[in-house]
């Protein structure tokens, strides 16, 4: 949402996947109209590189574990296989030994479609590899989503003599205690 509140509401959260699905809209439209240039073995080994080094090892681990918990070494894996700026660099060595070529193509093409079909974007050590609602997330929700002005807002009247907000929401660590010294 901003710099200080790092979730999104299920709303900012489609229309991100909208603009997504924009961009993999106009890569789908370059794909098709160079189709006959396109070098197919190297368009799907760049398509499946992502998954199978980011993606598939830790499925894997995450089926096999007993809490749905894993090794950060998974997670690490999946964000950098599935961030644009590996693509970008992969794309560049590529066109340094082989030249630029249309089957490059394959690299945004994955990670649009992840990011606006799919609905996947890089992934927190803090929730399960595989998507899951976090139990933070879903008490939280109600609060984050909603028409009417938030509660902080309004608790501090209509005047808004108050420039703090009010905190009315979850905590994720204490109050800090203030101790006289008599």
């Amino acid at each position: 949402m901003d710099s200080r509140n790092l979730f999104e509401t299920p709303t900012t959260y489609r229309v991100i996947r909208l603009e997504y699905f924009a961009a993999l809209v106009a890569v789908g439209v370059l794909v098709v109209q160079h189709w006959h240039e396109i070098r197919w073995v190297p368009f799907l080994i760049l398509f499946a590189y992502i998954d199978v080094i980011g993606y598939i090892p830790g499925a894997i681990a995450a089926r096999r574990s007993s809490t749905g918990y894993i090794h950060r070494g998974y997670y690490v894996l999946y964000n950098l296989m599935h961030t644009l700026l590996t693509a970008a660099a992969v794309a560049g060595v590529w066109c340094l030994i082989a030249g630029a070529e249309w089957a490059l193509l394959a690299l945004p093409l994955h990670l649009f479609a992840d990011r606006s079909v799919v609905g996947n974007f890089l992934k927190p050590f803090g929730v399960r590899f595989e998507p899951q609602e976090h139990p933070a997330y879903y008490a939280a929700k109600p609060l984050l989503d909603r028409p009417q002005p938030p509660r902080w807002a309004t608790e501090a009247g209509a005047t808004g003599a108050s420039d703090t907000p009010v905190r009315t929401t979850l905590r994720t660590e204490p109050e800090p205690v203030e101790v006289s010294r008599a």
